[in-house]
């Protein structure tokens, strides 16, 4: 996905086990990737301790349940959802999803049928608690209403935060939690990319060589934070990726990024955020110089985030 040669399935059951053998106990997947690919794999990995896990999958969308075949369109309906589901537990050997989210809202779709056919599945015990990903306040509070919400996915890091004023704010006062996705940014963050690098015109092989914020023009300006990040995991004595995922788990109490790695010390790397604190007067000088650094280029082609009800 971004520009590294696809590992084994033993490298990755690997790094799963290896990520919960030094405390990791939380382990997002989907249908989506692969597609299939990514559950089958994690379904072997969290075999010897998937009663010591949360385990969270998401569907959305439209993919042929037989060949993985995508539509690129979304796909929310009652029955499908259903069936995804079965087809879920069988991949991820489990008789149960501890978190469900919806991928991407479905247009066609209102919101209290998806909630509604969810419900039905946690009825059933196939689902325990259902997120949703990528919705507006708006979807929040109407699904909220119906049945409880764990946790909201979206995109949120230093490089793009524009849930702050929109999601995190209902998910303060509603109690839910929320998930960052890419929380380091696609590897900018962790100080692995500049405005040197080449990502190929392949976005099957990297999907930031079509993704506008990591064209030329604006990673000569986007740097800038990544020169910001680096100056201040000196200061810290810490990592750039580190100071990245420690900056997001210290703006609020329920937020847990998501970083994903197909390599041991980058997992190693990662972990060892949890070691760095900040005070508030470094989180309010940081933020200032944040502030002063406006980031240039959509975050998503446009192919994907009109499914987004957040820009």
């Amino acid at each position: 996905m971004y520009g590294v040669p696809e590992p084994t399935k033993e490298q990755s059951v690997k790094i799963i086990r290896q990520a919960f053998d030094h405390g990791i106990t939380f382990f997002d997947t989907a249908e989506a990737y692969g597609p299939f690919k990514s559950e089958l794999v994690v379904g072997e990995a969290i075999k010897p301790f998937r009663n010591e896990i949360v385990l969270a999958t998401k569907y959305g969308w439209d993919i042929d349940q037989q060949t993985g075949q995508r539509t690129g369109k979304v796909n929310s309906k009652p029955e499908h959802i259903k069936r995804v589901v079965d087809n879920m537990l069988k991949r991820l050997q489990t008789d149960r999803i501890d978190l469900l989210y919806q991928h991407l809202a479905d247009p066609e779709v209102p919101i209290e049928e998806v909630v509604s056919a969810v419900q039905d599945l946690m009825k059933a015990g196939k689902v325990l608690h259902y997120g949703l990903c990528e919705v507006s306040p708006e979807t929040i509070r109407k699904a909220h209403k119906i049945q409880a919400l764990a946790a909201i996915q979206s995109e949120y890091s230093l490089l793009f935060r524009g849930r702050e004023h929109d999601v995190l704010p209902v998910c303060q006062e509603l109690g839910i939690g929320f998930v960052p996705w890419s929380p380091l940014g696609m590897g900018t963050l962790a100080g692995y990319v500049d405005e040197r690098t080449d990502f190929g015109k392949d976005p099957s092989r990297d999907l930031r060589a079509i993704l506008p914020r990591f064209e030329a023009n604006a990673m000569r300006n986007n740097v800038k934070l990544l020169q910001l990040v680096q100056k201040w995991a000196k200061a810290k004595l810490c990592t750039p990726a580190q100071l990245s995922l420690s900056w997001l788990q210290a703006q609020y109490p329920f937020i847990v990024p998501i970083p994903g790695t197909t390599k041991s010390y980058h997992l190693m790397d990662n972990i060892g955020a949890d070691g760095v604190q900040w005070t508030n007067a470094e989180l309010n000088q940081f933020r200032q110089e944040l502030e002063q650094i406006t980031i240039v280029g959509d975050r998503l082609p446009e192919a994907i985030l009109k499914f987004s009800e957040v820009r």
